[in-house]
């Protein structure tokens, strides 16, 4: 498409040279007329337009952005330093106050079966019997050996006083009594065990025999339990027996709770009852066991659960939890530098309390963490900051982590 236009010729290099869409290259003249191609010129106006259109907007943005950087401040803390205590948890397990096998004596068929699984027992009460004929014929074998023993000193004893044989005689004869009383005792005994009683009050575990099995002399029948009273055992680490071991003065710290596999905590509070004489070389920790009672028989051998112990620490860095941020089960927090400029930096946790972590290693006292906000920036960003104080920060802490 072209269109004319009526120009004098002085006026074209005026508008070639001044126009800053159209070039001299665009533009026609021949006998007084001026023409140009259409479509190339609105090309260019259409990118020109477009340029402009993103330079503004482009500037109007970087604008916004100075002007929100400007206006949003960001609170700042620092960690506090105290002397504090916190309750921390520790996996434990737990084992009856007595808890034992109990296995066949002797050898033979299992005539009967007393009980049931799970069923609860007291001392001397039958368990188990096994076939008792081979040691009742042994038993009346030995007796019957006793009494020819018997008969055969009397003998002795009345030759003796006949002056017909020595008293040498008589003394074999009263060594080979003894000894029919010793087999005849020793059968009586091996009888008795053909009855398994049990030694304590207590529960009857899995019975994994049935009536008429073959026992081995040895082999297990059943376990007993007694739960009165529960013992839980758990590992600590050695700066933590050390601060247990330096404030154990106040004997508060030896109570602790146990919380069960259900999130439920025991609703009898148990005691620290002993520590191991060494620590493991493996892991660096000593095994510490508490005892709960239990008379509800709520727990049971081989339960597990974990000790609720509150451990004392000295000059503890304790920062709000709202401060930190998790990533892959790791605690991070923002730290400002004296740029202004926010640094993450990975810390361990000791333990937690209600909205407070007490930080293990990562901080310094010194150092100012970002409060709130966490969320809005990244490493290396500059923000402007108020400084508010830790302890006005912790004394209206309300709101959990982000």
């Amino acid at each position: 498409m072209v269109l004319l236009f009526q120009f004098l010729p002085n006026k074209i290099q005026a508008l070639t040279s001044t126009d800053p869409i159209l070039s001299a290259a665009e533009w026609q003249y021949s006998s007084g007329i001026l023409s140009f191609n259409f479509n190339t010129v609105m090309k260019r106006i259409v990118v020109f337009a477009s340029l402009l259109a993103l330079l503004y907007q482009t500037s109007c943005t970087t604008r916004a952005a100075e002007k929100k950087e400007e206006a949003e401040k960001f609170s700042v803390t620092s960690p506090v330093q105290v002397d504090t205590s916190f309750t921390k948890d520790y996996v434990s397990q737990i084992r009856s106050v007595k808890n034992i096998e109990i296995r066949a004596q002797e050898k033979g068929f299992l005539e009967n079966i007393y009980v049931d699984e799970g069923q609860t027992v007291k001392a001397g009460q039958l368990l188990f019997k096994i076939m008792p004929k081979l040691y009742e014929a042994e038993l009346l074998k030995a007796e019957a050996e006793t009494r020819a023993a018997d008969i055969e000193l009397q003998n002795t004893r009345a030759l003796v006083e006949k002056n017909i044989v020595s008293k040498n005689e008589q003394a074999v004869a009263q060594a080979k009594l003894d000894q029919a009383k010793a087999a005849t005792s020793l059968a009586k005994l091996h009888l008795s065990f053909t009855e398994i009683r049990a030694p304590f009050d207590g529960i009857i575990d899995r019975i994994p025999k049935r009536l008429g099995s073959l026992i081995d002399e040895g082999e297990l029948l059943t376990s007993l339990s007694d739960n009165s009273q529960m013992f839980a055992y758990f590992n600590v680490s050695e700066p933590e027996y050390l601060d247990y071991q330096t404030s154990k003065k106040s004997q508060a710290n030896t109570k602790v709770n146990l919380l069960l596999a259900n999130n439920t905590v025991l609703p009898y509070e148990g005691k620290v009852e002993l520590i191991e004489g060494e620590f493991d070389n493996e892991t660096g920790n000593i095994a510490f066991r508490a005892k709960f009672p239990n008379p509800d028989r709520l727990l049971k051998h081989g339960e597990t659960g974990k000790v609720l112990m509150t451990m004392p620490i000295k000059n503890a860095l304790v920062i709000p939890q709202k401060a930190t941020y998790e990533i892959q089960d790791k605690i991070y927090v923002f730290v400002v530098d004296k740029d202004s400029k926010v640094k993450s930096k990975m810390i361990t946790i000791l333990g937690d309390m209600p909205d407070l972590y007490v930080v293990g290693s990562g901080l310094a006292a010194t150092d100012k963490i970002l409060l709130e906000g966490v969320q809005k920036v990244k490493d290396n960003d500059r923000i402007n900051f108020e400084f508010q104080d830790p302890h006005e920060v912790i004394a209206h802490l309300k709101l959990k982590a982000e």
